[in-house]
């Protein structure tokens, strides 16, 4: 790697897995402030009358989470296309000072395929209980983190598979050599603090689970946790509750979403709250006594605002973020995941993982080779917004880009042909940031931003292939742009500015 390459990457990787804000309402005393880990001595109190946003839950429709599982092409080792997960229902108790998860999940899913056994995966560290299918207790057998489960699937049959499991998560080795993260999926700070992000792969470290991006699935969590703890994740909040010392959080996501893009933190948060111009609340849950920085956190809500301009109605019925201790940000969906230092908690940073609701949430790539269709298009805007808000010129973003490419595509690859051992290289971002960036040029916003828009619109809730979005732009603009686009996304060398007439 190059020195100006080597500065580029390090100045954009922080932005995988990635301002002007409303008056926002001040922190919720979820818990009265207090430096006791729990189990300690210093009473602490849950206030179940606090703003913290809850809500009933409501009855969840299967059909919206109908995905066709594939193997995955980059990553064939993780998950199996003989199932198509609808609904994890998960129970989860976290005892910090023994580092033990003790779970219960109950998984509702379609056979994708006939087929004699088919497998979730599932961490080693965890041991697996009863298991049963359909209330009929089967056979099961653990190879490293694929759990065999031994019973015969007829296609298109629905099934209801529980079991128990109990252990110490491990996190999972990340295929990449970024330096802002080496493991993925349930991490233990010193504190015994709980935070997850699990691109491309890692859920498994912490529940059963078909974790590969093509198998979209709804969820509904439900987190223990020693007060003054609160456990986070994606959905609606619909239950908030405190009995002896334990804090109890269920959560519900109505939309589905890929494994990688769920999220849990456990820690002492606080809870505050502002609004879009729509009305949408968006949540922000930070460890307690986090003061500076908190201000930059709070400009979602008007950078929403801003996103749904050029890319339509924000895509979901929630939306919060929640702070940890991690180096890094991801956008996993209706409640982003961000590290606690100040470029990720940065108004860009936090657009990019903002404007990945549309572009990577609501539309994901059916197999990892497409990464760059999320990051692409979500490199583009954060390009934009840092030009509207004069935080560094669109003209000075696209030089960066275009002068560190060619070093990119020798060190990693093409984006949609990258080295398997280099995951979330800045060769996924800023490669196809610039190839749209050239169809934004010679379109014109107005029709560019149409298409973008139309492109979520017909795949709402999907994932989806390059082939696809391909012919989607194809289609809209009535031109021939299939060499366009392999220079751009599987070409060896930076193709000329341009796009063919």
């Amino acid at each position: 790697m190059t020195k100006r390459t080597a500065a580029v990457a390090a100045a954009l990787s922080v932005a995988l897995l990635a301002g002007c804000s409303s008056a926002a309402e001040g922190p919720d005393e979820l818990a009265t402030p207090s430096s006791a880990t729990p189990g300690g001595s210093e009473e602490t109190a849950i206030a179940p009358s606090s703003t913290a946003p809850v809500t009933d839950p409501v009855e969840q429709d299967l059909d919206l989470a109908l995905s066709t599982p594939v193997e995955d092409s980059v990553y064939p080792h993780v998950g199996d296309p003989r199932v198509d997960a609808l609904l994890y229902d998960l129970d989860l108790t976290w005892d910090p000072e023994a580092e033990r998860l003790t779970g219960r999940a109950v998984i509702t899913f379609r056979a994708a395929r006939q087929a004699p056994r088919f497998q979730l995966d599932l961490g080693p560290g965890l041991t697996v209980g009863r298991v049963a299918l359909d209330g009929e207790p089967i056979g099961f057998a653990r190879r490293g983190k694929d759990l065999v489960l031994k019973a015969p699937l007829e296609v298109d049959r629905r099934h209801e598979l529980s079991l128990d499991y109990v252990g110490t998560p491990e996190p999972a080795p990340a295929p990449t050599t970024r330096s802002d993260f080496s493991t993925t999926g349930f991490t233990v700070t010193d504190t015994g603090e709980v935070w997850t992000m699990q691109e491309p792969f890692g859920a498994y470290t912490w529940y059963p689970v078909n974790d590969q991006p093509s198998d979209k699935a709804l969820y509904e969590i439900t987190v223990h946790a020693p007060a003054p703890w609160t456990g986070i994740a994606n959905g609606h909040l619909t239950e908030l509750t405190r009995e002896d010392d334990t804090t109890t959080t269920s959560w519900q996501l109505t939309e589905p979403a890929s494994s990688y893009l769920v999220t849990l933190a456990i820690g002492d948060y606080a809870h505050s709250s502002n609004t879009t111009e729509d009305g949408l609340r968006v949540d922000y849950w930070n460890p307690r006594g986090m003061v500076m920085r908190l201000d930059q956190l709070q400009t979602a809500a008007a950078t929403v605002d801003w996103i749904e301009t050029k890319l339509g109605p924000y895509p979901f019925d929630s939306l919060g973020l929640v702070v940890t201790d991690s180096m890094s940000a991801m956008e996993t969906q209706t409640m982003v995941t961000l590290g606690n230092n100040e470029y990720v908690l940065s108004p860009q940073v936090i657009a990019h993982e903002l404007v990945h609701q549309w572009y990577g949430d609501q539309v994901s790539p059916a197999d990892w080779r497409d990464v760059w269709l999320n990051e692409g298009m979500t490199m583009l805007m954060q390009w934009i917004y840092q030009d509207e808000h004069e935080i560094q010129s669109l003209r000075e973003s696209l030089q960066s880009a275009r002068a560190a490419d060619q070093g990119l595509r020798d060190e990693y690859g093409p984006p949609g042909d990258y080295d398997p051992r280099q995951f979330g290289g800045s060769n996924i971002y800023t490669t196809p940031g610039l190839m749209w960036n050239e169809l934004r040029v010679e379109l014109g916003d107005e029709e560019f931003f149409r298409i973008a828009r139309s492109w979520l619109t017909d795949n709402d809730n999907t994932s989806v292939t390059r082939e696809e979005i391909f012919a989607h732009w194809e289609r809209e603009t009535g031109r021939e742009l299939s060499a366009f686009f392999d220079s751009w996304i599987t070409g060896s060398t930076t193709p000329r500015s341009g796009v063919p007439r």
